[in-house]
């Protein structure tokens, strides 16, 4: 079940939402561990078709956190604007919710390459290499997003 968003009239239409998600150049990855201490981290991603990827060292915090409950909370933020006189912000938001899990194969691989693609598009060469040379040692989160909304003031 997911909250209703309060402010409706500040409420992002589908489109626009998940093109900020998309391009964002990085988000906050949020789970909890099995005392349910909140853990956030920022993280660069690469999204594809209803999923987000997420790469990773093979051990750590997210990773466990992940492995006792795969239900996360993804975020990003795009442009802000201070509004001092009004006490107030501009900003644009997306929140993700979703189920992780980490990914291996041929998948793995694509979503290595996506990361390239979003991050280093000049290097597509040299990121193959890299990913050949670092895969057994890299780690991929695949979020499937169930639900996400987008939010602005403007």
């Amino acid at each position: 079940m997911h909250h209703q968003l309060r402010r409706k009239d500040r409420a992002w239409d589908d489109e626009s939402a998940h093109t900020l998600l998309v391009n964002s150049e990085y988000g906050v990855l949020s789970t909890a561990d099995s005392h349910n201490q909140p853990y956030g981290v920022p993280v660069n991603y690469a999204v594809s078709d209803n999923s987000i990827y997420i790469h990773s060292a093979t051990a750590g915090h997210k990773i466990e956190n992940i492995a006792l409950n795969t239900k996360v909370s993804f975020c990003v933020v795009g442009n802000t604007r201070l509004i001092p006189e009004e006490f107030s912000t501009d900003y644009e938001s997306v929140v993700v919710f979703g189920r992780a899990s980490m990914i291996d194969g041929d998948e793995k691989i694509a979503a290595l390459r996506a990361l390239i693609r979003k991050y280093s598009p000049e290097q597509v060469t040299e990121g193959e290499a890299y990913i050949t040379k670092h895969l057994k040692k890299t780690a991929i989160i695949k979020i499937f997003i169930d639900h996400y909304s987008g939010k602005a003031r403007k």
